[in-house]
């Protein structure tokens, strides 16, 4: 296996304490893991609420996508693309400080989905579903990693293959569109769409998979919901038993569209849309999106419409709470519960990656969504923020942080990766 581990960074004192540090290990409760830790002086740059605090987990592992974590605390993060070092960075903590002080990588792809199921670590690189054995104890893999999944198209754009496991051993795989709102030619001012749209055969929705298979295809797949320009914020509810998505809305309504739309109508527009996503749901791309202004579902330009007409979009499926425009959705989770308080449990945190198309670009934050059950039990709340380092971008590259990635840890504790220089973050509440 080529670029199996490429780097190990550790403490020479702290070798033993690797091969000690393993799976089986009983965790302490998460007050004392809390208690343990001192947080950053200015939490990392963070702005969060009161009675939190947050840890510099690791500063500079690269352009980091999602990430996940085991049950003993190690981490491993998807790098978008891979560095001489691999593609997957592997973290522990030996120290109890809440710092990574071993960092490995491996791998010969980058990619953005990453999960563990049973003993393996899934990855997804843009055009394969992968997964690597992982024994107890071990931070790196043992042995040569597996392809559950293949086939998928070499993306010109929106290529990332977030990914999902139910309980029932099924994944869900997004499989974004490579299109704007399906022109052709592409991204061309005054096009019409394509009607009907040929990407939604291949692109544009979720596909569900075998979980445990390996050897599929991307023809094995099924395709499990429709209309979906880009979702790369993906979560299973455990407690509803069901998928979430939130995607990246059209961009450019008023480059393309001048005459309909000004620049301040296309900074709100179109809302970033959470959907609840089941067997057979259509939410409409590209043909429809979602004015949270009118709080309803209008035509595109490209399909004929002026900013008011409803049309064929009354019968796409809505959105269970949107955001503002343009604020790129990478990443989402249900809290199962631990260090915050109570009223988190259920609820959602979604990452935004921030915005490249507004006068002001906006976004670049931690939104959490309170929920009770399958219902959403209010607006949502900007959880963390000051990632980009300034109230006022007239560019996403200034942005000094992008999140884009989370996951819990074992104590509960609330995991961010930034895809600019690959910081990591710890948040834990102290109370």
């Amino acid at each position: 296996m080529k670029k199996l581990l490429t780097r190990l960074w550790i403490l020479p004192t702290l070798l033993l304490l690797i091969a000690a540090t393993g799976c089986d290990e009983q965790m302490p409760d998460a007050a004392t893991l809390a208690a343990s830790i001192t947080c950053d002086a200015d939490n990392g740059g963070l702005t969060l609420p009161d009675g939190f605090c947050a840890v510099t987990v690791v500063d500079t592992l690269g352009r980091a996508r999602h990430l996940t974590i085991r049950d003993n605390g190690d981490i491993y993060v998807a790098l978008r693309q891979p560095t001489d070092e691999g593609g997957i960075a592997a973290l522990r903590d030996t120290t109890g400080d809440g710092r990574a002080d071993v960092v490995a990588f491996f791998g010969e792809y980058g990619g953005t989905g990453i999960h563990l199921r049973g003993d393996y670590l899934y990855f997804a690189p843009d055009t394969m579903i992968m997964r690597y054995p992982l024994a107890a104890g071990e931070l790196l893999p043992t042995g040569a990693p597996e392809t559950v999944v293949s086939g998928f198209a070499d993306q010109r754009s929106h290529a990332v293959k977030p990914f999902e496991f139910d309980d029932q051993g099924a994944m869900y795989v997004n499989i974004g569109a490579p299109s704007n709102a399906c022109q052709n030619p592409r991204r061309t001012p005054g096009v019409v769409g394509q009607d009907p749209c040929p990407l939604l055969e291949e692109y544009g929705g979720v596909w569900r998979f075998q979980a445990d298979q390996v050897g599929q295809t991307r023809g094995d797949g099924y395709r499990y919901a429709t209309g979906i320009r880009n979702g790369v914020a993906n979560a299973w509810n455990a407690v509803t038993g069901k998928l979430y998505v939130a995607q990246h809305g059209r961009d450019q309504l008023d480059s393309f569209w001048p005459d309909r739309y000004t620049a301040e109508q296309n900074d709100e527009l179109p809302a970033e849309e959470l959907f609840v996503v089941e067997d057979g749901s259509d939410f409409g791309w590209p043909y429809c999106y979602y004015d949270h202004l009118q709080g309803k579902k209008v035509l595109n330009p490209e399909y004929g419409g002026d900013g008011q007409e409803v049309g064929r979009c009354a019968e796409a499926s809505d959105p269970i709470i949107t955001f503002p425009g343009h604020w790129g959705p990478n990443d989402m989770l249900f809290y199962p519960g631990g260090n915050f308080p109570d009223r988190y449990r259920g609820g959602a945190f979604v990452a935004f990656h921030g915005s490249w198309n507004r006068t002001v670009q906006k976004g670049y934050n931690i939104a959490f969504v309170p929920f009770e059950g399958e219902t959403v039990a209010g607006d949502y709340e900007i959880f963390a923020d000051g990632f980009a380092g300034t109230d006022s971008l007239s560019a996403a590259n200034l942005a000094e942080s992008r999140p884009t990635g989370l996951a819990v840890g074992p104590d509960g504790s609330l995991y961010i990766a930034d895809s600019r220089r690959g910081r990591l973050w710890r948040v834990i509440y102290k109370g």
